[in-house]
């Protein structure tokens, strides 16, 4: 695994070393001796439809949360968000293309808010997480927030009630 910085404070992309021969390929996606969080928590994301769009999300304090995210399948446009009010990327995001036939995954640190919108049918991800699932503590914020300005590729074709519904960003 080799670390890449983000323009966003202690996120990171992950560049996997993939071994590859005539059976296929192989690389590693977790090591514990390298991550300083234990993680808790296996998540995969199914995605049927181009243009759906999941975020922006994260978990309240006392349960912030880390991830490591893959794309196991297809391809999505990564968004992360930081939310860290005494950090110097406090309200940037980055954005990135996870697909399928890149080796690379993101590290998205506690403090930040996570998204996603798929390029193509049948996506789907896996998320490691640093903290388990506290109903009550899900929050999020809307994609298409001004305050934020995020650049999606294309414009969402299918978003969750919940979703559309997340507030706007307030000081």
């Amino acid at each position: 695994m080799h670390f890449v910085n983000t323009p966003l404070q202690d996120a990171y992309l992950i560049e996997l070393n993939s071994i590859t021969d005539e059976r296929g390929a192989f690389c590693r996606l977790y090591c514990a001796e390298i991550f300083q969080e234990n993680f808790v928590q296996i998540n995969l994301s199914d995605n049927t439809e181009r243009g759906t769009l999941r975020g922006m999300h994260y978990q309240a304090e006392p349960y912030l949360e880390a991830k490591i995210v893959y794309c196991l399948r297809g391809e999505v446009f990564d968004v992360l968000l930081d939310l860290r009010k005494n950090s110097p990327t406090y309200k940037h995001h980055f954005g990135i293309h996870l697909k399928q036939s890149s080796p690379h995954a993101v590290y998205i640190p506690k403090g930040f808010a996570h998204g996603f919108l798929t390029l193509q049918n049948n996506s789907q991800l896996l998320y490691l997480m640093s903290e388990f699932y506290k109903k009550g503590y899900e929050r999020g914020y809307r994609y298409d927030d001004p305050a934020f300005g995020i650049n999606w590729p294309m414009a969402p074709s299918l978003i969750s009630q919940k979703d559309q519904n997340h507030p706007l960003f307030k000081e």
